[in-house]
């Protein structure tokens, strides 16, 4: 922080990225100049085979090229440990010494194609094993320019070259409103075309129709505004993630009162309904689970799945089920029997139709508890991904609700696509018809949690009775007034520290904000913490004490930019005012805030020997 500006351009790399991939570097290229010398050493006054002048010349010239390079990179490598995060000024000389570097490639793509011609000469009949070494340096000097070209490529930040004006309330002090504003509109429409190619790149290998081509456009403007107001670089945001996650582990162990942890134990009339409330739970996540088919079954057996599976491949499956989509191999519907208990005459439909806003789901018939089972399945591909990044909110407006509200909109669709076929195509008649008697019940898990709960508030005034069981729904999902309607006849069931049922637009707005907070704030060089980090995270350890650089500067310091003079940032952005002071908090949230749907029923291991639910 900030973007490295090299070449008139920002890049998405700072200058204290350079520590570990030069460090690499170096240590290869040391063995590597150590290994030639010691050739040249051995063979010195030897070289009168034939071809054997132009192998001395090549070699000597090799070495005075590899002690350049390692010249430059430690340089490189040394100024780049200068500084903090928010401090580059001691790096900034930096973009000086990476010209030197990018130099010496020239030279040194030059002398590897001259080794390369050398190696393929036939008339060179020098030994064979300075003939080897000279092939190897051939080939790692050719490893390491495309490794370059391949770090140039993916450092490269299409928007690099424009300056990005971040606009307050007093956004016209320099230009004029109509420039500014036509300014504003370039480099946003710019960003947008920008993260919409992103997304199609990686979304190749499936098929793009016009929902998929809305889908683009509405997640590229998401992510063009979450990421419009910061200049943080990748390896800012995985130095934040880490010393967050060191600041969690340390507060969560320090001890706490015990007036708080009794203060959240559910009364003695609570408990009953919630031990019945867990009960159900625990069957119907039977259903939210074989929603997935055959992975979820492979997972939970992974070394007799396959040989179950495929005895039940062959056998031939009866036409009692409307069964839809592709289920190559009869495995989706297999895993299904077996993870549910039921059998071929239960099931009333079976959809494993995906496509963005339309997602699989079966209807089912539950005798065990008398409940006809609508189970929707989670996310399991591309598709679902752009479902549940299609985040936007939208006005849920349903006949005979009055606490109509936001929610979220790509779930929302995907709701809509089940309700027209349980409704339209008469699977729901079709299922009370065979069992009057039996109450209707909804389940689902993750983005089939959330889609399970926008379903039961549509199908709520035609079912009083409907119940839902979301197992980890999104949590941006409902606005405050759908959330606390959908407590009647919804309950959310979340495990720990479940990262899905805490994602919102609010709460990653939030995450950004303590990412840039503690970054700034840390006066220590990213390099060591990420490598205390990952030291961190894959062995353990005690967390970082986190030394600030709070301690040294006053409160009127904290307001200044943290930005440096090259940065592309004109006005300061948003997320900088975090260092303010909590005044920033109390602004107008730039996302409604969205809720969990229902009754919400926390499972946390509080110790190996005790567990603890907690409902709200």
């Amino acid at each position: 922080m900030p973007g490295l500006v090299l070449f008139g351009r920002r890049w998405a790399i700072g200058s204290d990225d350079f520590v570990l991939p030069g460090a690499f570097e170096l240590f290869v290229r040391l063995l590597w100049w150590i290994g030639i010398l010691a050739l040249y050493a051995v063979h010195k006054g030897r070289f009168n085979c034939p071809g054997g002048g132009l192998l001395h010349s090549y070699l000597l010239v090799l070495l005075i090229l590899l002690a350049a390079i390692i010249c430059a990179l430690s340089a490189l490598v040394y100024v780049s440990m200068q500084g903090t995060i928010s401090n580059p000024g001691p790096r900034k000389s930096l973009p000086k010494l990476l010209y030197t570097r990018l130099l010496l490639y020239f030279p040194e793509f030059i002398w590897a194609v001259v080794g390369a011609v050398w190696v393929s000469d036939s008339s060179v009949q020098c030994e064979k094993t300075v003939i080897n070494v000279i092939m190897g340096t051939v080939i790692a000097s050719w490893v390491i320019i495309i490794f370059t070209i391949i770090g140039v490529v993916i450092v490269f930040d299409p928007l690099g070259g424009k300056k990005t004006f971040y606009l307050t309330n007093s956004v016209s002090r320099n230009l004029e409103s109509s420039q500014s504003g036509q300014l504003l509109y370039n480099v946003k429409n710019t960003a947008t075309r920008v993260w919409e190619k992103r997304i199609r790149l990686l979304c190749c290998c499936i098929v793009q129709d016009d929902d998929h081509r809305v889908a683009f456009t509405s997640i590229a403007e998401l992510f063009r505004t979450y990421f419009s107001d910061t200049d943080l670089v990748p390896s800012d945001i995985a130095a934040g993630l880490t010393l967050l996650h060191q600041e969690q582990d340390k507060m969560e162990s320090c001890p706490k009162e015990p007036e708080e942890v009794l203060c959240h134990s559910p009364s003695s009339l609570v408990a009953d309904d919630l031990d019945v409330e867990l009960e159900n739970a625990a069957h119907y996540m039977l259903f939210a689970a074989a929603a997935y088919g055959w992975p979820y079954y492979i997972y939970t057996n992974p070394f007799t799945a396959l040989c179950k599976l495929n005895g039940d491949c062959c056998r031939h499956r009866t036409a009692d089920s409307d069964i839809t989509g592709s289920d190559r191999h009869n495995f989706h519907f297999g895993s299904i029997l077996r993870i549910t208990g039921l059998q071929y005459r239960d099931f009333i439909h079976i959809s494993f139709h995906n496509k963005i806003y339309e997602i699989p789901f079966f209807v089912a018939l539950d005798h065990k508890k008398e409940a006809i089972v609508v189970a929707v399945r989670g996310t399991l591909s591309f598709e679902d991904i752009l479902t549940d990044l299609s985040a936007d909110c939208e006005d849920l407006t349903l006949e005979d609700v009055l606490e109509n509200g936001f929610v979220h909109k790509g779930i929302t669709q995907a709701a809509n696509y089940i309700y027209q076929k349980l409704i339209n195509d008469g699977i729901l008649n079709q299922a009370f018809t065979i069992a009057p008697e039996y109450k209707l019940v909804i389940v689902g898990h993750s983005l089939g949690g959330g889609t399970a709960s926008i379903l039961a508030i549509m199908l709520r005034n035609s079912f009083p009775t409907l119940r839902c069981y979301a197992f980890s729904p999104p949590g941006g999902l409902l606005s405050k007034s759908l959330a606390d309607y959908t407590k009647r006849f919804i309950v959310s069931v979340i495990v720990g520290k479940d990262l899905v049922a805490r994602l919102s637009m609010p709460n990653m707005e939030d995450l950004k904000r303590r990412i840039v907070r503690i970054v700034a704030n840390c006066n220590r060089p990213k390099y060591q913490i990420l490598l205390h980090g990952c030291w961190y995270e894959v062995f353990g350890g005690d967390p970082d004490n986190f030394p600030t650089e709070l301690d040294g500067r006053n409160q009127d310091a904290l307001t200044q930019p943290l930005l440096a003079e090259e940065s592309l940032m004109v006005h300061r952005s948003p997320s900088y005012n975090t260092l303010e002071g909590e005044s920033h908090f109390n602004s107008p949230p730039q996302y409604p805030h969205l809720y969990l749907p229902g009754k919400v029923i926390h499972i946390v291991e509080e110790s190996s020997s005790r567990r603890f639910a907690g409902v709200t």
